[in-house]
């Protein structure tokens, strides 16, 4: 399960689609509805949350509106989202991490898609997440291993 701290306007169709998905599952554990992924790192920012359930929404709706961007067809029924929660923290090594992890899963499987983001300077975080300074999210599996 990969969560995308990243903007889901520099995923690659594949990417866009295994989101979503994970995203819907994400929510699944969130509402009790699953028995495994419970425990799952990638959960634990949206475990922190006052409202789980109100920041997934958000995650997913944004998944969402880059989809219309690219005429998908993924179902907005599939979550509500009411209001907005408040932006989750993240950590520019974080960022900067997904973005390196994201080359190069692009660099294999969709050329077109590395040469379009591969130059960037400045890269923007999903919505929901807020930057701040700092090295790669504890919750990240293996972060112990890449400082």
């Amino acid at each position: 399960m990969r969560l995308w701290t990243l903007h889901p306007k520099y995923l690659d169709s594949q990417g866009l689609v295994a989101v979503w998905r994970e995203g819907l599952l994400a929510q699944k554990v969130l509402k009790g509805e699953t028995k495994g992924y419970k425990s799952h790192p990638q959960l634990e920012r949206f475990k922190t949350q006052t409202d789980q359930l109100k920041s997934i929404a958000y995650f997913l709706n944004e998944i969402w509106v880059e989809s219309q961007r690219r005429n998908y067809q993924f179902d907005k029924t599939k979550f509500i989202l009411n209001e907005y929660p408040k932006q989750i923290p993240t950590t520019t090594g974080q960022i900067q991490f997904e973005f390196n992890h994201l080359l190069q899963k692009l660099e294999k499987r969709s050329l077109q898609d590395y040469e379009r983001i591969a130059g960037l300077k400045t890269i923007d975080p999903h919505p929901l997440f807020k930057v701040v300074e700092g090295e790669i999210e504890s919750w990240e599996k293996g972060a112990e291993k890449r400082e």
